[in-house]
């Protein structure tokens, strides 16, 4: 990890949205024609050839749910359970209503809501079990009041999925969930097989070849967002604990060596001590090449002048996620402006909102928290505008509106209205 301490230094660490190269844009290209044009004969062949599996069936049947109970260990078991509670009380709370307001002149306008109604949520797995991202994915949507929610997932190399990834679907209320990943469970969502039926919108985070998939198909399908590696930006004083701030660090550091894991401080001394505490816990972490090669390439300790240069530092950075260990974390939260998730406090480390707190850890990447969303209920929801204009509304405004028709030469619409006054022009 390097310190660095002006802006121009910002660039060597900062990441770009991952576009793809020619030739991986060409073989997402061509999987989701094959999956367009064969439906489940191309699933099937698609997933002996990258997944190196040879399936008997693409959905996941009440057996194998069954023995993914069976297989779990019962404390594990009401540990998601739990987490996934404190998931869905949380995104509760995030939940809107249709609305309604009446003008003077008997005018109504108004908002309805209405739930999507169906979604696709995909799970990355293959070599990893990822039973947080079923429950942020599929609870949401559930909240929302979303009808159909599809899971798909990579098969592990005896053609399953992982125990924890069926538990959690099943805890949260999932009835489809199939055995297929990559681009082609993308193509599989937005345009339909014999077995799997299209989706409205597609959620969930992927490898670079499910996020030039989700980038082909928006327009047929919504999708969430297009994620990049995971990112972490914490925010010290020097009343921050080094050990706290590079343990923290490395829970980034250690999902991609394209991760990025920044600390901007106010004290020089906080700075070199976390450096030395993040090689010392580097040599004794099973991750260990990961973290190092994401330490290395997009790693940073940024020393600013004071804690406005930081903020400033913070907010142009807009990190995924992003700490705040100072003496009063609350007294900055106002003049954080981009940020994906915030933790504020050294006892609230990036895993708890991982797994536990509620809060949902798909989140904008690569500065894209600028101008996005954690996944949230409103990803799951659509908004009807509501106009019904009274007689009254019609006299008054009438001239008024066909006016400005007129003003953009579109004369149909003037006299569409003008036909409610008996008015011919």
């Amino acid at each position: 990890m390097r310190l660095i301490s002006g802006k121009e230094d910002l660039k060597k660490i900062r990441r770009s949205i991952e576009h793809g190269t020619d030739e991986q844009r060409e073989i997402v290209r061509t999987i989701l024609k094959q999956v367009r044009k064969f439906g489940d004969q191309a699933l099937y062949e698609l997933t002996e050839k990258f997944d190196h599996v040879l399936l008997s069936k693409l959905k996941v049947s009440e057996k194998e749910i069954e023995q993914a109970y069976e297989q779990l260990d019962h404390k594990l078991i009401e540990i998601i359970k739990e987490a996934a509670e404190n998931i869905r009380f949380y995104h509760e709370q995030q939940k809107r209503q249709s609305w309604f307001v009446t003008k003077e002149d008997g005018t109504i306008l108004g908002q309805k809501i209405t739930p999507l109604d169906a979604v696709g949520v995909y799970v990355p797995g293959g070599t990893a079990a990822y039973p947080s991202s079923v429950l942020m994915g599929v609870i949401p949507a559930k909240v929302a009041g979303v009808e159909r929610i599809v899971l798909t997932s990579p098969p592990q190399e005896d053609g399953s999925l992982p125990a924890g990834v069926l538990v959690a679907a099943n805890e949260s209320g999932v009835k489809e969930i199939y055995k297929v990943g990559g681009a082609q469970a993308i193509g599989a969502l937005a345009y339909g097989t014999e077995t799997i039926g299209r989706v409205d919108k597609i959620v969930g985070p992927g490898n670079i070849f499910v996020a030039l998939a989700k980038r082909e198909v928006f327009g047929i399908v919504g999708i969430d967002m297009l994620a990049g590696p995971s990112e972490i930006v914490v925010l010290a004083d020097e009343s921050a604990n080094p050990a706290y701030i590079a343990s923290d660090l490395l829970s980034q550091a250690e999902h991609d060596a394209r991760s990025s894991a920044v600390l901007v401080t106010t004290s020089n001394k906080i700075a070199e001590e976390t450096i030395k505490e993040l090689h010392k816990q580097l040599a004794s972490l099973p991750r260990k090449e990961i973290a190092e090669a994401s330490i290395r390439g997009y790693g940073a300790a940024y020393v600013a002048n004071d804690m406005d240069e930081a903020l400033d530092i913070v907010n142009e950075l807009a990190p995924e996620h992003l700490e705040v260990m100072t003496e009063a974390p609350f007294e900055l939260l106002s003049k954080i402006r981009h940020a994906g998730a915030i933790f504020l406090g050294e006892n609230s480390s990036e895993p708890v909102g991982d797994y536990f707190a509620g809060t949902n850890h798909v989140l904008p990447t690569n500065g894209t928290a600028r101008f996005s969303n954690p996944l949230n209920v409103d990803d799951f929801i659509k908004k009807s505008s509501i106009v019904s204009y009274s007689k009254n509304a019609m006299e008054s405004n009438a001239k008024k509106i066909a006016a400005f028709a007129r003003m953009e030469g579109l004369d149909a619409h003037a006299i569409a209205v003008e036909a409610r006054l008996g008015e011919k022009k």
